[in-house]
Formats: structure tokens, C-alpha cells, sequence
């Protein structure tokens, strides 16, 4: 080697002198970067470790009311019972951001076991409710079963509006909150066959036109009669704290 060459290797960073494997890939490429050492070539499928993930990333505790994005399904009428319901309501409202809340379904039913009927009016908390886009529904119990609730402002728990053709939803209440009558309950939400009934309400009422928003008509409470009457075993969901 000539004196002159020599010198020149000898000036060179050592963070020069990198070895490359047989695909061509720098052998001192550092974790979270690319082939080549530049930082913001980062892995898409790495993540921070203290990075969240989900829903509750961003919560919306002004959210108080929804209507469930989903229908219960070949289960009807079938809810398993309040606490099925309730549950149902629960998990939809983490996907909105409201899991921190606590949520319970707008169902009424009658005596079971010996015990007193639940009134749905009694189930909700005291208000005041807002849905998903903060838009307040109703200040407290007395007002949302005088008032009512307009179908423009009942959204899911994403904010997304329901289908006409699935504008029935299960409540078994009268259009004061209370028990509409214990044969209108789907057997207190256990029975999804087209033996049994369930008073619904309206998701997509407007100013004047006589609709109800809890209490509009009865109907069986199988899968295939609720989607016969544009229903789909929806639910209204109220944030109970």
C-alpha cells in the first residue's frame, strides 16, 4: 500500500467503515430505523410502549346518551335480561369514548320472581344528557318524558345516525317511562321467538308528526318480525352517573 493511500484510510471516521451483510443492509443500522440509518424511516409496526390504543385514547364524558349502533341479532328479543342489556350498553360506550361512565339500557319490565317491576324511567339516572356530538337531549327525568327526544338528535355511540329502516327500538314502557304492560317486555328481555311482544319506540321522530321516541307500537320480539317492522333490536343507552 502507498504511503499516501494509507494516510487517507487512516483519516477516515471509523462510523465510516460500516460492514454490510448479503443483502446489502448496513450490519450497524440501529432498532427503529431503516436499512440505512435514517431516523424517520421507522418501523410502522413498532409502536412507544406507553403509546394507547383504542377508543378510551380520546374519552367523551359529555356523552350521556346513545342509541346502540348494533341490533341484538338472531337473539330478538332476547337480551339476557337487564343486566344482558346493560352490558351491551356498557361495552358500546367505550367504543365512543364513555366507558369511564356507567350505563344502563332504557328497558322496562315486569315482576319476576315475586319482585317489583322495573319502570324504565327509574333505571336512567337524573340527567342531564347529552349524545355523542355534546348536543344536550333532555335536562332531567320529568323533561325527557314530557319533551321527548327529536331523531335528529339520537345518534350511536359514534355518532352515526340510524337507518329508517331500523327505527323501532325496544323499550317496554309506556310514553311516561313506566312498565307499558308486563306482556310487552319480550318475557323481561329473555324471549326471542315470535311468541312474545315488545313495545317499541321511534328513533327517527320530527316536530308534529305524532311519533313517539319510547312508546309507538307493539310487536314480536324474533329476529326476522323486528326487521319486518324496520327494527332490529336496538337500544336506548343513558349514563346513569
Amino acid at each position: 500500500m502507498s504511503p499516501t493511500l494509507h494516510l487517507a484510510l487512516s483519516l477516515l471516521p471509523l462510523t465510516a467503515i460500516a460492514c454490510s451483510d448479503s443483502t446489502g443492509v448496513s450490519s450497524d443500522a440501529r432498532p427503529g430505523q431503516g436499512g440505512d440509518g435514517a431516523p424517520g424511516s421507522v418501523d410502522a409496526s413498532s409502536s412507544p410502549a406507553d403509546a394507547r390504543v383504542g377508543p378510551d385514547a380520546m374519552p367523551n364524558q359529555s356523552m350521556s346518551f346513545f342509541i346502540t349502533s348494533t341490533g341484538s341479532g338472531a337473539g330478538g328479543g332476547n337480551l339476557g335480561g337487564l343486566a344482558g342489556a346493560d352490558a351491551k350498553c356498557q361495552n358500546l360506550a367505550i367504543n365512543g369514548g364513555g366507558g369511564a361512565r356507567t350505563w344502563h339500557a332504557y328497558l322496562s319490565t315486569g315482576s319476576t320472581g315475586g319482585g317489583p317491576i322495573v319502570d324504565a324511567r327509574d333505571r336512567i339516572g337524573a340527567g342531564p344528557w347529552r349524545n355523542q356530538e355534546g348536543t344536550m337531549v333532555a335536562a332531567n327525568v320529568a323533561a325527557l318524558h314530557s319533551d321527548g327526544i327529536l331523531g335528529n338528535l339520537i345518534v350511536d355511540e359514534l355518532g352515526g345516525v340510524v337507518p329508517g329502516n331500523q327505527h323501532d327500538v325496544l323499550t317496554g314502557t309506556a310514553s311516561d317511562g313506566t312498565l307499558s304492560d308486563a306482556s310487552q317486555t319480550c318475557d323481561n328481555w329473555t324471549n326471542g321467538t315470535i311468541n312474545s311482544q315488545a313495545q317499541v319506540g321511534h328513533a327517527d321522530t320530527v316536530p308534529d308528526d305524532g311519533r313517539s321516541w319510547n312508546s309507538e307500537h307493539s310487536g314480536s320480539c324474533d329476529e326476522a318480525s323486528l326487521i319486518a317492522n324496520a327494527g332490529a333490536g336496538r337500544l336506548y343507552c343513558f349514563a346513569i352517573d
